[in-house]
């Protein structure tokens, strides 16, 4: 799995930031940890839901401080990625959860799109995906936008991000309309532990590009129909759907049917230091423990890269090797 040339298209870069590197920005930043080691840290990352994760994972956040930190986060997750066999990367940030503790945006921006140009010479592209916090309010999203304007030369979409329940797409139609006016493209979190509502408000009003996670969309027939029939990308992430509660083990995971569904479903990491894998540890997980096969191994390989924000030449490129790809 970790030769089959993929796209990541649901990541968020905090949440590839390793307990190893927590404590060694702590220490250059001079930020206290409530944690005396990367072993305690590690242990707990033992999660029940989306906001048992997510409280740790914002608390984490405070040793990213200099335009070097995040360099060096993106920069060792592009590495990984390169030998998980990711060829492009699209990536999710979260600047309101940085520049509310004084960090400037042109330094999290400056430092993010650094890495990517560096990972041009270790053969992966990438892509910045700016997110919201949905559960921080729609003027401090449109405030984030315009704090953004200088710098979206370096950034593709907008996303919207952290605890979905009680903070449906439609409380962020109006900033989603402004960054369409803006030339970006539009992706949204939704139907993960939210109903299939959210699904269609993403897709109705937010005119969103793509769906992160989409898994509860299974639970609304005719939802299902309207993604087959407009192939509208889910990018599902097994791993994460397990360790937040979604699923209680991977086998019990809803991937086959989304496949026989005939839906555009990608393989994703998501936050892969708190969830046990980065991209081809999920492709792996899903091949062991739910009988996913090696075509349609390669059918979801390619699949990342049609939903992604490529270029038409580059991506015909990359499906060429996908289809030359010997398991």
């Amino acid at each position: 799995m970790f030769d089959l040339p993929k796209a990541e298209l649901h990541v968020h870069i905090e949440g590839t930031l390793e307990p190893e590197m927590v404590f060694e920005f702590a220490s250059r930043n001079d930020v206290a940890l409530p944690y005396s080691s990367v072993d305690e840290l590690r242990s707990r990352y033992e999660f029940t839901d989306l906001q048992s994760f997510l409280d740790i994972y914002y608390a984490n956040m405070a040793v990213l401080c200099t335009r070097q930190d995040f360099h060096e986060m993106a920069a060792a997750y592009l590495r990984a990625s390169a030998r998980q066999g990711v060829r492009h990367a699209e990536i999710f940030f979260d600047p309101q959860a940085h520049t509310k503790r004084g960090v400037e945006m042109g330094a999290i921006i400056d430092g993010l799109s650094g890495a990517l140009e560096e990972a041009r010479n270790d053969g992966i592209t990438g892509e910045l995906i700016l997110c919201f916090l949905r559960d921080d309010s729609a003027e401090s999203a449109m405030g984030t936008l315009r704090q953004a304007e200088p710098y979206l030369d370096r950034i593709i979409g907008v996303g919207l991000d952290s605890a979905e329940v009680g903070h449906p797409p439609s409380k962020f139609t109006d900033v989603f309309a402004k960054a369409r006016e803006l030339g970006l493209r539009a992706v949204a979190h939704a139907g993960e532990e939210g109903p299939p509502e959210y699904v269609a408000e993403a897709l109705d009003l937010l005119e969103v590009d793509r769906i992160d996670h989409g898994i509860r969309a299974l639970d609304d027939a005719e939802l299902v129909e309207r993604l087959r029939r407009e192939q509208v990308p889910l990018t599902v992430c097994p791993l994460s759907n397990v360790r937040l509660g979604s699923f209680s083990r991977l086998s019990e995971h809803t991937l086959p049917r989304l496949l026989d569904e005939g839906l555009l479903v990608t393989l994703n990491s998501d936050d892969p230091a708190y969830f046990g894998g980065y991209v081809a540890d999920n492709y792996s997980a899903v091949r062991d423990e739910l009988g996913i096969s090696i075509e349609q191994l390669r059918q979801l390989a390619a699949n990342s890269f049609h939903a992604s924000f490529l270029d038409s030449d580059h991506r015909r490129e990359l499906l060429t090797e996908v289809d030359a790809w010997q398991a």
